[in-house]
């Protein structure tokens, strides 16, 4: 297919000659009789070509062309007339019309324009993408940060998911940013402004366990005195987040696989079925095949949860991350406090690097938080860290990366102000960024070339 054309025009003969030239020529083309039909077909994600007869009943067509105009400024209509005179062409024109032919046309008249319509289209459209593209990861490093290869790779994953509507199980560590990924998975998802539903399966007592995932009416058992809407109902629209999902109730997989097959619910105390439409995007620590081998957790619901999965690394596989992580939980901390955030010294900063952080982000955060409070000797971790953690050389390359993270930030990918802040040789500076997976696309606010 050449793209997609939506043809407006009341006269039945000429609607379907034109769709026949259009269709041999490769196009996909929908007819309308009135303008009224077509607008119902045309938003600004519309990815062709316009073509509008002027002499219409209802609304005509240069009143059609203003309020198209109105939806996308970028969207090529090209209007055709039996009718037409110089004054309206140059009204047509000057009101955004990109063609104006008229009547009797050749079908070569009518293709060439349509193609030429369609190439600049599809230009809009992919500069538009790509345009939303950088916004979008220039967002998602703010909320996932990381310079490391795996964090870099974690961000593409979200952000590929996140335009599915899909199940995720994350798997990860206690503290390695379970709930953030999650949010990060709803915010960038279209069902971003719909709910995002939170909650530990841990943290739930079996006995009321039912009521809070699936609700309850009036009645529906003793001390029940109110209708209550649960979890699910309320995340209908948005996301639900089920962390450490491994600890949900045999009974209640049950009862949530249902759900996710049915799309339906039924509070407790009820039989009046719910429609839901939600995506599940769950959390655990261990692995959900070993609690399935266990007969602690269900096969099927397994699989209805993990459609796609997503690994967070480790604190400790990650370690050129720690620096800018705790930079920037430092000087959050210190702005709660109305202080100034230190930077760290080069032994508070080996004493980071070299820690295994066990507790991963959750333990940065509260180191972070000592260091901005000024208790400098609380910042180093209590326990020793192995010899192999603590080389120099890998100190030292996860403060190189550091440094060129920053340098490439300040310059904003700007190569030739970085070689001169760093003071290296271009190909010095290549090197190490390859070697840290660094781009300086990354970093740049266009992709416009700057040396």
């Amino acid at each position: 297919m050449s793209g997609q054309v939506i043809f407006i025009d009341d006269e039945a003969a000429i609607r379907q000659a034109v769709q026949q030239w259009l269709e041999l020529s490769g196009f996909s083309v929908r007819s309308c009789a009135t303008a009224r039909e077509a607008l119902g077909l045309i938003d600004r994600d519309f990815a062709g070509v316009v073509i509008s007869d002027v002499r219409m009943p209802d609304i005509d067509g240069l009143s059609l062309l203003e309020r198209l105009v109105a939806i996308d400024t970028d969207l090529p209509v090209i209007m055709v007339t039996g009718h037409g005179d110089v004054p309206m062409a140059v009204q047509a024109l000057h009101q955004g019309a990109y063609d104006f032919i008229e009547k009797p046309f050749t079908p070569e008249r009518l293709l060439d324009s349509v193609r030429r319509a369609q190439d600049k289209r599809r230009l809009v459209c992919e500069n538009r993408q790509l345009r939303d593209q950088f916004a979008r990861s220039g967002r998602i490093e703010s909320q996932l940060l990381g310079v490391s290869r795996a964090m870099q790779t974690l961000r593409r994953q979200v952000l590929e998911l996140a335009g599915t509507d899909v199940n995720i199980l994350i798997r990860g560590e206690t503290g390695s940013g379970k709930e953030l990924v999650a949010r990060s998975l709803h915010d960038f998802s279209r069902r971003a402004d719909g709910p995002f539903v939170a909650l530990n399966c841990a943290a739930i007592p079996e006995t009321i366990f039912e009521s809070e995932l699936f609700g309850h009416e009036s009645g529906a058992f003793t001390g029940a005195q109110g209708k209550r809407i649960g979890r699910i109902e309320h995340a209908a629209g948005g996301t639900l987040f089920l962390d450490e999902v491994e600890s949900m109730p045999l009974a209640q997989q049950v009862k949530l696989l249902r759900v996710l097959q049915e799309k339906t619910l039924e509070r407790l105390g009820s039989n009046r079925s719910i429609e839901v439409d939600l995506r599940v995007i769950s959390a655990a620590k261990p692995d959900l095949l070993d609690e399935v081998r266990g007969g602690r957790f269900r096969e099927d619901l397994l699989y209805r949860l993990n459609v796609a999965e997503l690994r967070i690394p480790p604190l400790r596989e990650r370690r050129e991350d720690i620096p800018l992580l705790f930079e920037h939980f430092a000087v959050r901390a210190a702005q709660r406090h109305s202080r100034e955030a230190p930077p760290p010294s080069p032994a508070q900063l080996a004493h980071l690097l070299g820690h295994d952080w066990p507790g991963n982000v959750r333990e940065l955060i509260n180191a972070a938080e000592r260091h901005a409070l000024g208790l400098t000797a609380s910042t180093a971790p209590a326990v020793a860290p192995s010899v192999g953690d603590q080389s120099l050389s890998a100190q030292m390359e996860a403060f190189e990366a550091r440094c060129l993270h920053n340098a490439l930030l300040q310059c904003r990918g700007n190569i030739t102000e970085v070689m001169a802040l760093l003071q290296v040789p271009r190909r010095t500076l290549n090197e190490k960024m390859q070697r840290h997976g660094l781009s300086r696309s990354d970093y740049r606010p266009t992709d416009s070339d700057d040396d």
